[in-house]
C-alpha cells in the first residue's frame, strides 16, 4: 500500500514534467504527417462515421434508450472507449520503449504511463464536445445528472493509472502481453456496451448481471448517465462497489510488480 501511494505522489510532484511530455509526445507522432495533430482528431471522427454506417443505418439499430437517438447514444459511448481504449494500449508499452532514456535521468519512471493518459486526453475532450453538440441537436439538454460527470471522469482516468501500472510492468516482463492485451481489448469492445445496449436486449439475465462487471463498461454507463441524464450513480451500488475493488486489486499489484522488479527493467528489456 505504501508504494502505490509513493507512486501517486510521483504523478504529483511530476505533473509538471508530465504535461510537458505529453504535448511532445502528441507532436513528435504525427510531425511527419501533412496534417499534423489533425489525425489526432480525425481518426476516431472516421471510425464514428464507420460504426454509424454499419450499426446504425445498414444493420437499422433502433434506438438504444427511449428518447434517445442512436447517433449520440453511440459517440457518447465510444468516445471514452476510444480514449481508454488507445491509452490502455500506449500505457502498457510506455516503460520498454523509453526506459533506456530515462534510465539515465533522474526521473521516474512510473510516471512514464501517466504521459500517455495525459497525452490522449486532447482527442478524448474532442469527441466529448461532439457527442454533446449531436446530444443537444437531438433536443436533449443537460440536467444536474451532469455533476456526476466529474466522477466518472474521475473513475476513468484512475483506472487508466491503475491498468497502465499494471500492463507496462507485465509489457517489460512478458513481452507477449501487450499483443495479448489487443485481442483482450478487441473482446472488450463488444462487451462493454459501445454499439449497443445489452441490458435491453434479448440476453440471459445472468450474462448481462456479468457483462455489468466490466470496468470499462462502468465508465461508458456512467457518462451516459450523466449526459442523457437516464440514472444516478446510486442506482447499483454492486457495480461501483465491484470497480473500486477492481482499480484497488490491479493498482496495489501493480505497484508491487513494479517497485519489485523496477531495477531490473533495462536489463530486462
Amino acid at each position: 500500500m505504501n508504494t502505490m501511494f509513493q507512486i501517486v505522489k510521483d504523478q504529483f510532484v511530476n505533473f509538471k514534467i508530465i504535461r510537458r511530455m505529453a504535448k511532445y509526445d502528441d507532436r513528435a507522432t504525427y510531425q511527419s504527417h501533412y496534417l499534423g495533430l489533425a489525425w489526432e482528431f480525425l481518426n476516431p471522427l472516421i471510425q464514428i462515421g464507420i460504426y454509424y454506417l454499419v450499426f446504425g443505418v445498414a444493420l437499422k439499430h433502433g434506438n438504444p434508450e427511449r428518447h434517445i437517438p442512436y447517433l449520440p447514444w453511440m459517440v457518447m459511448g465510444i468516445a471514452p472507449w476510444l480514449y481508454m481504449n488507445k491509452t490502455t494500449l500506449d500505457a502498457s508499452k510506455s516503460v520498454y520503449q523509453q526506459v533506456g532514456l530515462v534510465s539515465k535521468m533522474k526521473f521516474p519512471i512510473n510516471v512514464l504511463p501517466s504521459i500517455k493518459i495525459m497525452g490522449n486526453l486532447y482527442s478524448f475532450w474532442t469527441m466529448l464536445a461532439f457527442g454533446m453538440l449531436l446530444t443537444i441537436h437531438a433536443h436533449i439538454m443537460p440536467t444536474w445528472h451532469i455533476i456526476q460527470f466529474v466522477y466518472y471522469f474521475a473513475c476513468m482516468i484512475i483506472l487508466m493509472f491503475a491498468v497502465g501500472i499494471f500492463n507496462s510492468t507485465v509489457s517489460v516482463l512478458i513481452r507477449d502481453w501487450h499483443i495479448t492485451l489487443q485481442s483482450i481489448l478487441r473482446m472488450l469492445f463488444y462487451m462493454s456496451g459501445v454499439l449497443f445496449n445489452f441490458t435491453t436486449s434479448k440476453f440471459p439475465h445472468p450474462l448481462i448481471r456479468l457483462l455489468e462487471l466490466n470496468p470499462f463498461y462502468y465508465v461508458i454507463r456512467g457518462i451516459r448517465l450523466s449526459v442523457f441524464s437516464t440514472g444516478t450513480v446510486v442506482q447499483k451500488p454492486a457495480l461501483t462497489i465491484f470497480f473500486w475493488g477492481f482499480v484497488l486489486l490491479v493498482g496495489l499489484t501493480g505497484s508491487y510488480l513494479y517497485n519489485k522488479f523496477r531495477s531490473d527493467f533495462v536489463d530486462l528489456i
